[in-house]
């Protein structure tokens, strides 16, 4: 608020009344204004005369109003504000000079600017604004190979924004592997997306711990198990090589037995036998370690421990040692009650351990809802403690024992417990389970719990009758999450997610990239009332560049957006998208590889679009290579 109040007072000072500040809706854009104003991508037919009370009165409707845009005042980022200001005098107001500013007629027929230039006060003077700007998209549509031959060779030249290119040069499809492993050296931020064997090779053998780390550091690793156990030995720090074993084993990599070996001989040995997979012959050497932490991890591979190791455990010398080992028995075997009231902390014996019958009938009415509540989701409940919790007066309580795997589907749908279908929702692991088990999927698809059915809906592959089940699901998170993950979904239900449904974080592409959506007869969208289903015209290998150009001109910008990113976009509107009212629509234009060189050559001179520019694979290669070199440079001497 303070930059805004900072910008209308300025305004005022210029002799305007601010009316409002207006987001720019359909209006032609402050960003692309600013890039006509410094020179790139603008129309051959600008003005350079002064500003004087002619242009002032041709900009401004009845009432004396129009928009302006003040350099340095970007309230919104990309899509800042225009302020739709009066002015009532007879000369110039006066915002000549420091910063710069830029102004629009209401009508999108006008544009004036001054902006601050290496040879001074930069001046742009434009009428019919959109007649010139699709005269100008339509020149530089007809470049020719050796005007773009010239334009790549002086590339990347005086003007620059090497950051901001050392940012976006990783994401750019037409880098090789050479390229991105130099640039590693420079900026890492690409390897979070960076699926190549031979980068992630250099990354995991890099010298500097924070590329080495970076690839494994992401929502989804795709380091091989190779990589991960190569990553893991070049670590320095042996608790970071004990942190790293562990995220390999997460993410499902296969860790040899001399990394055990090694991790349990180093000074984390502590953090090591907590791994998942640690081989068991390990487990006697764990057990009678001298470190109490070391035997209380051993603890959590009770079923694998030889009962004199065991009763060894139960007899230790340390509390939490012996308490570990105490759970870890009672899993299995009733707890006594004074056993349980012996324990600190009785919690965890709550939520994990078997407990005497006439312990837990007690338990289960224990006036404290606490208690009840930590024993509602214990996997080893007998089925009176289970039948009782399920008459609970709380309801998150019968909420927990709705989601017990121990429950028949009848059973569960006894139990009344409250779900809110709008909040996000995890599978419950023990249907992850069962995925593989197709009686157990038939069987809990028609389960009364949607988190349930929700659940099944993840599995990769289903039977036939239960994807038809559960693709008519009443439950839409059930036909999404169908979509997403089940390599089985159907082709009409995925259209139908799709009228509703544009993808996730996750699963980011689904349901359009599924196998199963439809590709054929789609062009019969064209005219189809919603945009979303407009969008997938371009999808249809029948669909033409004349569809493309239509569709680049629709009123809903999604489907613009489509249209941007359509290589057989032609090269004209390529560039008249740049100009789009919707910063989505403009950035994808950016990265569209038909805009013309000399085009694309000065939005890589932008600060608004240098980042997404140095991403179009049209540049070529050496082009990017001589990006990288002066990227690297800008890098260096900020370090």
């Amino acid at each position: 608020m303070a930059r805004q109040e900072k910008l209308h007072e300025l305004l005022v000072h210029a002799g305007l009344t601010v009316v409002e500040d207006v987001r720019p809706g359909s209006l032609f854009p402050p960003e692309a204004g600013w890039r006509i104003a410094r020179g790139i991508a603008e129309p051959d037919s600008v003005a350079r005369e002064a500003l004087d009370a002619a242009w002032w009165r041709r900009l401004c409707d009845v009432d004396s109003e129009f928009l302006v845009a003040v350099l340095g005042h970007r309230i919104g980022g990309n899509d800042s504000l225009w302020t739709r200001v009066r002015y009532v005098g007879g000369g110039v107001p006066g915002l000549t000079g420091d910063p710069g500013f830029m102004a629009l007629s209401l009508d999108g027929q006008v544009l004036l600017a001054e902006v601050p230039g290496a040879d001074g006060p930069r001046v742009t003077a434009l009428d019919r604004l959109p007649e010139r700007l699709e005269e100008a998209a339509a020149a530089a549509g007809r470049e020719t190979e050796v005007e773009r031959a010239e334009v790549w060779a002086a590339v990347p030249g005086r003007r620059a924004w090497p950051l901001h290119w050392a940012e976006g040069i990783g994401s750019n499809p037409a880098a090789t592997d050479e390229l991105l492993i130099r640039l590693l050296d420079v900026e890492v931020g690409f390897l979070h997306g960076c699926g190549r064997p031979a980068v992630l090779d250099a990354a995991v053998a890099h010298p500097d711990p924070g590329v080495r780390s970076r690839p494994a550091d992401t929502f989804r690793p795709k380091l091989t198990s190779d990589q991960w156990v190569r990553l893991v030995r070049a670590e320095p720090s042996p608790d970071g090589r004990a942190f790293w074993a562990e995220r390999a084993r997460v993410w499902g990599a296969e860790l040899p037995g001399d990394l055990y070996d090694d991790l349990l001989a180093g000074p984390s040995r502590a953090l090591a036998a907590e791994l998942a997979g640690l081989p068991a012959h390990h487990l006697p050497s764990l057990a009678a370690d001298a470190d109490p932490r070391v035997r209380t991890a051993a603890c959590a591979r009770w079923e694998d421990l030889a009962a004199p190791l065991r009763e060894r455990l139960l007899a230790d010398t340390d509390d939490e040692v012996r308490t570990a080992a105490l759970l870890a028995h009672h899993t299995g075997l009733p707890m006594p009650r004074e056993v349980f009231a012996a324990l600190r902390d009785p919690r965890r014996a709550l939520e994990r351990c078997r407990l005497a019958p006439e312990l837990e009938v007690e338990l289960v009415r224990d006036g404290d809802a606490e208690v009840r509540r930590a024993l509602a989701a214990n996997p080893g409940l007998g089925a009176h403690g289970v039948a009782v919790l399920a008459q609970d007066p709380h309801d998150d309580i019968r909420s927990t024992v709705a989601l017990r795997p121990d429950l028949t589907e009848e059973q569960r749908a006894a139990v009344r417990h409250d779900f809110d279908p709008t909040s996000m929702s995890h599978t419950l692991p023990w249907v992850e389970d069962l995925h593989g088990d197709t009686d157990a999927m038939r069987r809990l698809a028609t389960s009364s719990h949607p988190l349930i059915r929700r659940g099944v809906a993840r599995a990769r592959h289903l039977p036939p009758d239960v994807v038809a089940r559960l693709a008519r699901d009443e439950d839409r998170t059930v036909r999404l999450f169908l979509a997403e993950s089940c390599d089985d979904a159907p082709a009409d239900m995925l259209l139908e997610v799709w009228r509703w449904w544009d993808g996730s974080f996750s699963h980011p592409d689904r349901p359009r990239s599924h196998p199963n959506f439809p590709r054929t007869g789609l062009l019969r969208y064209t005219a189809d009332p919603s945009g979303r289903m407009r969008r997938l015209a371009l999808d249809d290998p029948e669909s033409t560049p004349a569809d493309v150009a239509r569709l680049a001109r629709d009123p809903e910008a999604e489907v613009r957006r489509r249209a941007a990113e359509d290589y057989r976009l032609a090269p004209a509107d390529a560039v008249r998208l740049l100009n789009d009212p919707e910063g989505y629509v403009r950035g994808t234009a950016v990265r569209n590889p038909r805009l013309p060189a000399r085009v694309l050559a000065g939005l890589l001179h932008d600060r608004d679009t240098a980042c997404a520019a140095v991403t179009n694979p049209a540049i070529p290669v050496p082009v990017l290579h001589r990006i990288l070199a002066a990227a690297a440079t800008a890098v260096a001497a900020r370090r």
